[in-house]
Formats: C-alpha cells, structure tokens, sequence
C-alpha cells in the first residue's frame, strides 16, 4: 500500500511548484502554433502542479527591429520578479528572441525550442548557452510527399512547389534542391516562391491534367502582406489540381493530404521532452520522425485517386457517414434503456453489424464502379423510362458543360438552351429512327480540340424495382478518323511521289541520250575548224570556242538537273547557302528571262551547316521559289524582288524567304500546306505539303509562312550541327 501511495505522489513531489513559460512566436489564433501549444497542454493537464504561462509575439504580422525593442521592454515588466523552471520556444522566431534576451531576463533556466526545422549548435554557443537548450525539429518529408504523389498519379507530368519567402522558408530550400535533383527527370518540378495568394488562385482555376503542387507553406505574398488562414484555405479548397501538404493544418480545409506533421501530436511530444527536462534529463536535440499519411476523402474522389495504391497505413478524414454513423445515439440510447430487451438488442446489433459489412463491401464496389466509370474516356449517361437522368460519368458533364449535380434528375431537354445539349438531343433523335446506321456526333471540348464519338444506346431492365430505361454510350473515334485521314493523305503522298520518280527516270534516261549528241556536235566542230583554212586563226577566238561553251553549259545543266532529281537516301552534313546557290543555278535563265531580282542576305557569324536530306531540301526550296515567280509575274516588270536571309537563331537556322508579289489571301492562309489545296487554276496542290513533310517530318524542322509588307514570308527553321551542338546519323 505505501508503495502504490508513493507511486502516486512521485510525480507530484517531482514537479511540485514548477513553472514553465511558453513564447509563441506567433500570434493567438494561428493555427501552427496553437496546436503545438494544445499538445503540450494535454500534457501538462495531469499535472496541476506545473504552472503554465504563455506569451504571444506576433511576427507574422511585425517583424521591426523596433517592433521587437517594444516587446522586449513589455516583457521585461511582466516578467519582472517571476521565476521559471523552463522556457519552451514555439518556432524560430521565439527562439532567436529568447537567445538574445537571455542574458537580462533568465538565470540559468533551460530553454527547449520545437517546430523548429534545422538547428546550429554554433549559434547556441556564441550566447554560450550550448549547455542550456534542448530542441525538437519539424522534420517535413518532401521526398516522402513527391513519392506519394508518384504513386497516386503515375502519369504526373508537372509538379508546382508552393513556398513563400519567410525565414522558415529557407530552411527549406535545401529539401527543395534535394527535390529537384532527384525527380526532374521524371517530370516537370516548378517552384513558385515570389508570389501572391491571387495570383496562384488564378493559376490553379483551371485543371490541369496530370498536374499537382506540394504546399509547404505561403502566409506571406512577396510584397511582405500576411495571408489569412481561411484565404488560404479557401484556395486550397477550391484549386481545381490535387494539393498535398506537409503539416495538418489544412488537412480537413480542402488539401488533398500527404504525408504530414500532426502538429497536435508533434505538440504533446513537445510536452514529454519538457516533463523529461524538468526531471533532470540533460539537453539533447531530436528530430521528429511521427509522420502520418492523412488524406481527403472527398478530394480524393474529385480527382480520382486510388489511394489504395499505398502500401503504408493511411487515415482518411471527411468520409461520408455510414449508417452506423448517423444513427450511432439512438442505438447506444436505445442499449441503455432497454436491458430487458438484451436478445433483441444484440439482434439488432448483429444485423447492424451484417448491414455495415454489406454497406462497407456495396460502398466499395460503387466507389470501384465509379472510379472505374469516371476513368472511361466516352461519354455515358443513363435514363429511366421517362426521360430523367439517373446516372453519369463525369465526361459527358464535362461534354455538356453541366456540373453532375444540376444534370442528375432531369431530362435533356430541361437545357435546351446549351448549344452541345442541342446536338446531343439532335443525333439522338435520328439514331432512334434509324439504328442500323452509325450517327456521328462531334463537337469542341474546352481547349477547342476537335472531338468525333459514334453513339450507341442499349435498354436496360431493373427487374427488383421493375423499371427500365437506356444507356448511351458516346464512343470517341477522333483518333480512329485522324489515323485513317493520315493513311489517306500518306497513300496520295506516296503516290504523288511515285509519279515524281518516274518522271526523274525519264529524264534522267533523256539527259543520257542527250550526253552523246552534244560529243558528236563537239567533235563536229572541231574537225571542220581544222579541215578549213584557219591557221591564222586561233581556236579560242573561232566559232569552236563559242561552240564548246554552249556545248559545256548544256552539259553542267544536265548534271545538275540529273543530281537533282536523284532522292537522297542518307543524311548528310550541308551548307545550307551552296545549296541554295546550286538550286538557283537550274533556275537561272527562268528567273533572269522574267527579270525577277534574287537577293540574299547572311547575318555574320551565322552558322550555316545543317543534318538532312540535301537533294529533298532542294525540292522544298524550288517550289517556294517558283510560287514566288508565279506570283511575281503579276507585278510591274521593274518591281519583282524575292528576298533571302539566313541567320541563326539560339541552335536552330532560320531561312526566310520573302517576295513582293502582294502575299496570300488571309482565308487561304492557314490551308497553303494542306495536300491538293491550291488556288491556281493548273496546280495539282502538292507542292507545298510535300515541303511541310519534308521539312517537318524527314529533317524534323518547321515551316510557316505569313504575310509581311507587301507580299508572303516563308519562314524555315532547322537544327544547325556548329560548335556545342551534337546530331544523331
């Protein structure tokens, strides 16, 4: 019996008359803080002999030197002729200011400093208080955050770390390197640190696929304005990407989850280190390693996440109630009152419990069909006999630009007035005159991409609660179309290209057959000159001499035209500017017989070598230049001018190619590279999409043109291989 009395008044005798202060380095209300100190009260509640005061700073809001000054001297008048057994820091803040007023405020009282994240013996021995101070770190995992991440969306492209610019802050900059180190590779990290609460409202409006952010922490906007905590919290609820944290202050405000710092726990842990001090322990620093994963159920549904994926333990906060749950009083009312009825009680609980196994499996298959629904691509809704719609995905919500809730309970044609609702109703209607026949229904979904789905509808039967309606399903087949109008286009390219070949051969066959007459006139030539009377006369200044350069230029003309036609195989390293000079060179008497002037212009230092195809690269150049001339005809006879640049811009070489000729009609812009378009009254409208192929698809550049001055402007850009830039054979 004594020992069990002294096993109850030990502790008693232990921290009899002990008397802790607390400093906040915030203000009262401030969540952090406050549930620090709400754990440590929970400690010390057992223990009405220790005396507890706290102190509040506010350097949210003030963090003046001269703000600090005040708070020193009002201090000094509270804490005048009091005594204290431990001083507990709450963040960095306090435990700075209690460094630097130690030595006119305390004696020899140990300090413990929590919730802050790295901690400097140094510092503490410059005050020479190295002896003296104990500390609790908040350890936040980041890694451990990007990882849960990772697992939730294994398609995650873009990942926003939201950070402000306080002192804490910076402590955290080295976990946020250490981060992009380790997963830019993985995908896109973007750090967004000078900023203000409106403007990532308005960059997190929108969804965005495949995206997500870490918020570690932003109270402060980069021109120093405090956010409040319930604007904060307001964002972070009505962000339209997953956001996950790394504390549990926004835990049941809207954040996703992650793994987090339960700082109510991290606060009671706080309070056993004091307990322990105030026994006698010595100082010692820890690192908080409590972390728990904590997600939002509801979010969790939102943006269709399978938390199950996890292999760690996980809670889950804002579930929907069971039926246990909301009926829990009145059966615990009804077992208290009723003892008679014990067998029926435990009956009842029996079928309760049977009841929430069902509940827990139905609610799991539902939640599984409903992921597994909303994750489907097409849109599907469902009807009952009259019309009123029962069910759907959120892809034909988003289809119709219908919240799910406004849509549920009401027929089609209570939104008559949306434009796709219209459309949908419309093919509908023709699907069931006619079912045998595939009725297409296409529409622009929000970034005005182009989509095609086909529509089938079955009946369905409820035979339990005897009712029937339909199921539509939208089937997309925008991709299907896309392939088969490429196959198309290709087998015309192919063809076109075929044609062309063929062409070549013959006139390659025509340039051979050619080669021998221009020897036999040679050679003609030269004998009769020799079999005259000409010895007086030298052979450069007779009539062989003009012969033999005819003869030499008709020659140099059909090897070029022959190197031309011939399809290269191969890439191969050129100079961009003598092969234009050499595509020129077979066009020369055209374009001097029209008077058209060609200028060319080299920014200096320009890099002019490129990878490709030399003799397709010709192909693209001369019909540009030829739509040019064609154009230029129409213009006065002294005013035909094509200019051409060529500079280099970042690692890329860009080639302009310029006429006056009066440019391109604005509707007809956006459709010169489209095959079989053209505007001339004999083209054929493959010119330039085998340019755009060419360029674009075998030497992996862009082609574009628009109208500049007075007439079009073809821009080429290409890879150069200079210096610093490498090329793959």
């Amino acid at each position: 019996m004594k020992k069990l009395l002294l096993i109850l008044i030990f502790p008693i005798l232990l921290f009899a008359n002990s008397s802790i202060l607390i400093i906040n380095s915030y203000h009262k209300g401030y969540e952090f803080s406050d549930s620090i100190i709400n754990g440590i009260e929970e400690i010390m509640y057992p223990h009405p002999e220790i005396d507890v005061n706290v102190l509040y700073m506010d350097s949210k809001r003030v963090t003046s030197k001269e703000y600090y000054e005040s708070l020193e001297k009002l201090y000094s008048v509270q804490l005048e002729n009091r005594e204290y057994d431990l001083i507990v820091a709450v963040d960095r803040f306090a435990y700075d200011f209690v460094l630097d007023i130690y030595d006119r405020f305390f004696i020899s009282e140990p300090i413990l400093t929590v919730g802050i994240e790295s901690f400097s013996k140094e510092k503490a021995k410059s005050y020479g208080l190295e002896d003296r101070v104990s500390a609790l770190l908040e350890k936040r995992d980041l890694k451990g955050n990007v990882e849960v991440i990772k697992n939730l969306m294994p398609t995650l492209k873009k990942l926003y770390i939201i950070n402000d610019k306080s002192l804490n802050a910076l402590h955290t900059e080295p976990l946020i390197k250490e981060l992009i180190d380790n997963f830019d590779d993985d995908f896109e990290l973007i750090y967004l640190k000078e900023d203000n609460l409106r403007s990532l409202e308005e960059k997190f409006s929108k969804k965005e696929e495949d995206s997500a952010a870490l918020f570690i922490r932003f109270y402060k906007n980069k021109d120093g304005k405090l956010n409040k905590i319930h604007s904060i919290a307001d964002f972070i609820k009505n962000a339209k990407v997953p956001i996950f944290i790394t504390d549990s202050i926004f835990i049941k405000d809207g954040a996703t989850g992650g793994r987090i710092v339960d700082l109510f726990k991290f606060g009671k842990t706080s309070g056993e280190m004091a307990l322990d001090i105030l026994s006698g322990e010595s100082p010692k620093i820890v690192v908080s390693e409590d972390l728990d994963y904590v997600f939002d159920s509801k979010k969790l549904e939102e943006f269709i996440l399978p938390v199950d994926v996890l292999s760690q333990d996980y809670k889950l906060v804002n579930k929907r109630l069971t039926y246990y749950d909301k009926y829990r009083g009145l059966i615990e009312f009804v077992f208290a009152i009723s003892p008679l009825l014990l067998f029926l009680i435990l009956g009842l609980i029996h079928n309760i419990y049977m009841r929430k196994q069902v509940e827990k499996d139905l609610r799991q298959r539902l939640d599984f069909d409903e992921v597994l629904l909303n994750a489907i691509e097409s849109p599907i809704f469902w009807q009952n006999d009259k019309g009123v719609i029962v069910d759907s995905n959120n892809t034909f919500c988003k289809l119709l630009n219908i919240s799910c809730q406004e849509l549920y309970g009401k027929k089609l044609e209570d939104f008559i007035d949306n434009r796709n609702v219209k459309k949908v109703i419309k093919v509908l209607k023709k699907y069931q005159e006619n079912r045998s026949e595939n009725y297409e229904f296409k529409y622009f979904d929000e970034n005005m991409k182009r989509k095609v789905f086909l529509v089938k509808q079955e009946r369905f039967r409820n035979e339990k609660l005897n009712s029937e309606g339909l199921v539509t399903i939208f089937t997309d087949i925008t991709k299907e179309q896309e392939v088969a109008k490429e196959k198309q286009k290709n087998r015309q390219f192919i063809i076109q290209q075929s044609k062309l070949a063929e062409i070549g051969e013959v006139f390659s066959s025509i340039a051979h057959q050619w080669k021998s007459p221009l020897v036999e006139i040679t050679a003609i030539a030269q004998e009769i000159f020799y079999t005259k009377n000409c010895k007086n006369i030298k052979e450069s200044d007779s009539f062989v001499s003009d012969i033999m350069k005819q003869v030499d230029y008709m020659t140099d003309t059909i090897n070029d035209f022959q190197n031309f036609i011939i399809p290269s195989n191969k890439k191969v390293a050129f100079n961009i500017k003598e092969t234009i000079d050499s595509t020129l060179d077979i066009i020369n008497h055209n374009i001097k017989y029209n008077n058209i002037k060609i200028d060319i212009y080299i920014e200096e230092n320009s890099c002019l070598e490129i990878y490709g195809y030399k003799n397709e690269f010709m192909q693209s150049f001369l019909n540009i230049i030829n739509n040019a001339k064609d154009v230029l005809l129409n213009n006065d006879y002294k005013n035909r001018k094509i200019k051409i640049k060529l500079f280099n811009e970042k690692e890329n070489l860009i080639i302009l190619i310029q006429d006056n000729g009066g440019g391109i009609d604005i509707k007809n812009i956006h459709n010169v590279f489209k095959p079989y378009y053209t505007t001339k009254s004999h083209g054929h409208g493959i010119g330039l999409y085998m340019c755009k192929v060419i360029i674009e698809d075998k030497m992996d550049g862009k082609i574009s043109v628009e109208n500049k001055d007075d007439g079009a402007c073809f821009k080429i850009k290409l890879g150069h291989i200079c210096e610093n830039t490498s090329f793959r054979g």
